[in-house]
This record gives structure tokens, C-alpha cells and sequence, in this order.
């Protein structure tokens, strides 16, 4: 059984994930000196396969601690 929240992260250190469940997430893209926020309720089957190949590291997703994500997300705050 996996523990939620998760957190993970693009291998080019561009989007920063917390993933709050098996549908659910919150992604920070970083673009230039600007961060975004996206929150996704994943109900297509696309979006679902996102999530199972983040929970699982797949190529290009690996797995950080959520003080990596806090970091971003303090910069998200400070836009």
C-alpha cells in the first residue's frame, strides 16, 4: 500500500508533483523565473497512467522528499 502524499519530480527539474492520491495531484512548473500551479483530478485514463508511472518512478519522474517540493512551492508563493 503506498503512502500518500508522494512527491516527485521531472528529471530536467522543470515540474515538481505532490501527488494526494491515486486521481489526484498538484504540479508546480517552473518556466524561466516564473513558477505555475496546476491541481489535476485525473478521470481519463491518460491523465491515471500519469500518476502510476509517477508513484512508480518511470522514466522521466524520480522521487524527492517533501522539503524539495516545500522549496518550490515557497517560490510559487513568492511570484
Amino acid at each position: 500500500m503506498i503512502e500518500f502524499p508522494q512527491y516527485r519530480k521531472l528529471k530536467n527539474d522543470k515540474s515538481f508533483y505532490r501527488i494526494e492520491d491515486e486521481s489526484h495531484f498538484k504540479e508546480i512548473q517552473l518556466i524561466g523565473n516564473k513558477a505555475f500551479e496546476l491541481k489535476i483530478n485525473a478521470v481519463q485514463f491518460p491523465e491515471k497512467l500519469k500518476i502510476k508511472d509517477m508513484l512508480y518512478c518511470e522514466d522521466p519522474f524520480l522521487k524527492i522528499e517533501q522539503f524539495e517540493f516545500d522549496q518550490i512551492n515557497q517560490r510559487l508563493k513568492n511570484n
